[in-house]
């Protein structure tokens, strides 16, 4: 996630209007049983996402909050990690996300499903409106709106969870002895020791702001997929899974320098107690200065964006391969 999602499907719509593969079953009450699936689903998914992502994340995530004189690029990012701390340095804060994507895609999937059906019963196809029509999916701007809602939903989740893995992500020693903190767990307790919760949730309203672009990788996502149930012969599947990774893109390409500075905010000396330095940014604005300024302009934004555009296709492709298999598995 630190900012990634995949699909809520698995319903059906009437059988007499097929409902294009982005378009999940949309049944009229709220409470179906089917709610679940989503939740179980997802918790697979943000296992597969992990496994596969987390490499290219620990690029993206140094490459970020570093400038240029440490690492040229993403490859000598790569090649120093490797030889400083071999091929388990580009897993280090793996264990956060390995427990918070699981929850994190778990919430995620499950309230995108319960958004959609509020959004359509209630905003784009009420069931009192004389034009209603069950049978008529919801538009691919309410896919876009149910996803900001979500996002919003897990951000609470996300933005501890994001927190600890990059401050453990920069952590450049090899030896544990010589790094600030052991682990996460001894990184979320001296975080919580020396600035309580407040200090636990640093960084929550640029997680906010972050994953309020949601919007557009979830309207893509129905875009594409109504598209190639149209326009290919494509199983569902596949659609799913080329669907997933492009509008992962799309909302990486419109997301990107959100994310670098949420990055930067996260990675802040937070000063007190433990004694990491002296806390540079109050506001969000501080932060997006600063990568202007330190960055060499607007192209600072971008700073270890290719990494971060390499791993959003495979890594929710994968992950939707999982949440699919799962929720074909499940019994209704």
């Amino acid at each position: 996630m630190a900012a990634d999602i995949t699909v809520a499907a698995g319903e059906r719509q009437s059988p007499t209007a097929p409902a294009p593969a982005s378009a999940p079953a949309q049944p009229t009450s709220t409470s179906s049983p089917k709610n679940y699936k989503g939740f179980v689903a997802g918790i697979f998914s943000g296992i597969a996402k992990l496994s596969v992502g987390h490499p290219f994340d620990t690029i993206k995530v140094r490459l970020q909050t570093t400038d240029s004189t440490r690492f040229s690029g993403p490859l000598q990012c790569f090649l120093q990690t490797i030889r400083g701390e071999g091929f388990r340095g580009l897993y280090k804060g793996a264990t956060p996300p390995l427990v918070g994507w699981m929850f994190m895609d778990s919430v995620m999937l499950g309230s995108l499903t319960v958004y959609r059906r509020l959004l359509r019963d209630n905003l784009f196809n009420p069931p009192w409106h004389p034009l209603h029509d069950p049978a008529k999916p919801l538009p691919s701007h309410g896919h876009g709106m149910a996803g900001v809602l979500a996002g919003a939903t897990v951000s609470f989740i996300a933005a501890p969870v994001e927190h600890v893995k990059a401050r453990l992500q920069i952590q450049y020693a090899a030896r544990k002895s010589d790094r600030l903190y052991t682990g996460p767990i001894d990184c979320l307790t001296k975080i919580y020791k020396h600035h309580g919760v407040r200090g636990v949730y640093h960084g929550l309203a640029a997680t906010l702001l972050f994953r309020s672009f949601f919007f557009c990788w979830w309207g893509s996502y129905d875009i594409f997929s109504r598209w190639m149930s149209s326009n290919t012969t494509l199983s569902k599947p596949a659609i799913n899974f080329w669907a997933g990774g492009l509008s992962a893109q799309v909302f990486w390409i419109c997301s990107y320098p959100s994310d670098v500075v949420k990055q930067r905010i996260m990675t802040d000396p937070l000063g007190g107690g433990l004694n990491d330095g002296t806390p540079r940014f109050r506001r969000w604005k501080d932060a997006a200065v600063a990568v202007y300024r330190e960055g060499g302009g607007a192209k600072g934004y971008w700073r270890g964006f290719l990494p971060c555009f390499l791993r959003a296709f495979p890594a929710n492709a994968m992950a939707l391969v999982a949440f699919e298999g799962v929720m074909r598995a499940l019994p209704e």
